[in-house]
């Protein structure tokens, strides 16, 4: 059959002209599928860990969500940060005014708009007190990520702090040995943690981006890149007031159990 996804209509149709029932609704395939939790309507992208030292690298991430590092748990002025950017954040004019929702009516927002320019957004996430650290970029690189660094670094605890941990993925701006000490000539007691590569659902501040483009960027309807930015920053001071650390469940023993299922892609 030419067909990628199939709905039950067309499963009920199929399974009548191979003869196998007589007659046969949507409506009981949907019953029975429902039944055995099969959706074959639905699917979802995933990718083999590609990093010859993923085990490694990821449980190093691990460990530090549970206040670890080489065995030994952290002290109470170390601090683990998760840091990233959300890129071309673009703030979209919409060439009809968005219309308010009303007693059976969902918001109405245009379909088009004006391009008013994009934002990169640089956050980091204390992952153990739910503090956060944001900024607004016209691009990122290795200037914005360092200035980011800087808002962290220069500000009590952390200014003072034995060790603070810089949790990153491979981004241009902060990766490799380079990056590392680069960031140690400044500040000495920072520890950069770079994760494996395609693992960035190991890095908690994506989390918080998530809420944030659901909570905060949609509907996409800003008059400017300055309304984009004060809401951006704004949602920051907002969510930083009635947040709590995020209950990381996904331990080191979970990844080894994961990682003996599936091999490592070539």
């Amino acid at each position: 059959m030419p067909l990628s996804r199939w709905s039950t209509q067309d499963l009920a149709a199929q399974v009548r002209q191979s003869g196998l029932v007589a007659s046969i609704s949507g409506i009981t395939v949907w019953r029975w599928l429902h039944e055995d939790a099969i959706r074959p309507w639905q699917h979802r992208c995933w990718i083999f860990p590609r990093d010859p030292d993923f085990g490694e690298k990821a449980s190093r991430i691990l460990d530090l969500y549970e206040r670890i590092w080489d065995g030994q748990p952290l002290k109470d002025d170390e601090f683990v940060l998760s840091a990233d950017e959300k890129t071309s954040l673009q703030a979209r004019r919409r060439k009809h005014q968005t219309l308010p929702t009303r007693p059976g009516e969902a918001m109405k927002v245009e379909h088009e708009y004006t391009r008013c320019g994009a934002w990169a957004y640089l956050a980091a996430l204390d992952v153990h007190r739910a503090k956060l650290f944001g900024r607004c970029e016209k691009k990122n690189g290795i200037k914005p990520f360092d200035r980011l660094v800087d808002d962290a670094m220069t500000q009590p605890p952390y200014n003072e702090a034995r060790r603070v941990f810089w949790i990153v993925d491979n981004g241009s701006s902060h990766r490799g040995h380079a990056c590392a000490t680069r960031l140690r000539a400044k500040y000495p007691r920072l520890v950069l943690v770079n994760g494996p590569i395609h693992a960035s659902w190991l890095n908690q501040v994506e989390i918080y981006f998530s809420i944030l483009q659901r909570k905060a960027l949609t509907p996409n309807d800003f008059s400017s890149l300055e309304a984009l930015q004060q809401r951006l920053i704004g949602f920051q001071h907002y969510y930083e007031r009635i947040a709590k650390p995020f209950q990381w469940k996904f331990t080191r023993d979970d990844l080894t159990r994961l990682l003996e299922k599936i091999p490592l892609a070539a």
